[in-house]
């Protein structure tokens, strides 16, 4: 079944709208607030952003009108984009680890643990509905690029839901006499949501990868047949 466009790019469109809207209330409220694991969920939604123009860069080429280019080359570029997004989700889990790491070494992090609940609530509902919106109308798209964008939507409500819990944690230990580990529960928050979603955009390169060769392969078996 062909993939419907104009549902693909209105897709695609909505989900950078919500990227950006994350993205700034989440750098904006973790740097001001001074917490690792808001700042992790913010940088996220941005480089969620980034990576949805990519997409619609993607998309806007496959359908330009003079661009002439083989049904080969056509299909390799979804699966390109997939691998890219896939590598850059990876280097920030890698960062973000790191950096949660030496937060750690340094004795943990103070932070208003009612307003980043807050937060957490907002964030998780949020990012829901819109994987939501993109999961139930994505199927009728048939596309690739907006299954990979419902993907990083579960990421981006599954990070925010384990920020929730994490700082419910973290007001709960200031309430029975744990006070000083609560500092600790932001960038081990951090830590966990590094090596665990890692995984994700590890298997979304691994596809990909896949898909490629194997469209290679297809590309190079056609090549000799019509040679012979």
């Amino acid at each position: 079944m062909s993939c419907n466009v104009q549902l693909e790019r209105r897709l695609l469109q909505f989900s950078t709208l919500s990227s950006f809207l994350f993205a700034v209330m989440g750098i904006g409220l973790g740097l001001w607030m001074g917490s690792l694991v808001i700042v992790f969920d913010g940088a996220y939604s941005f480089i969620s952003l980034a990576l949805t123009v990519v997409s619609l860069l993607a998309v806007a080429y496959i359908h330009k009108p003079n661009v002439a280019m083989s049904p080969q080359s056509v299909a390799k570029i979804e699966p390109a984009v997939i691998a890219f997004k896939g590598v850059v989700i990876t280097l920030m889990c890698c960062i973000s680890f790191r950096s949660a790491v030496i937060a750690i070494m340094d004795g943990g992090r103070e932070v208003d643990t009612g307003l980043a609940l807050l937060f957490g609530v907002i964030n998780v509902f949020g990012c829901l509905a819109t994987f939501l919106v993109m999961n139930k109308k994505g199927k009728q798209a048939r596309s690739a690029l907006v299954e990979a964008e419902a993907k990083q939507w579960v990421m981006d409500t599954v990070i925010s839901g384990a920020v929730m819990c994490g700082f419910i944690i973290a007001l709960m230990m200031k309430y029975t006499g744990y006070d000083e580990y609560a500092a600790y529960a932001d960038p081990v928050m951090v830590v966990i949501a590094s090596v665990y979603f890692v995984i994700v955009p590890l298997k979304m390169v691994y596809g990909a990868l896949n898909q490629l060769k194997a469209l290679s392969r297809s590309q190079y078996v056609k090549a000799s047949e019509l040679s012979s």
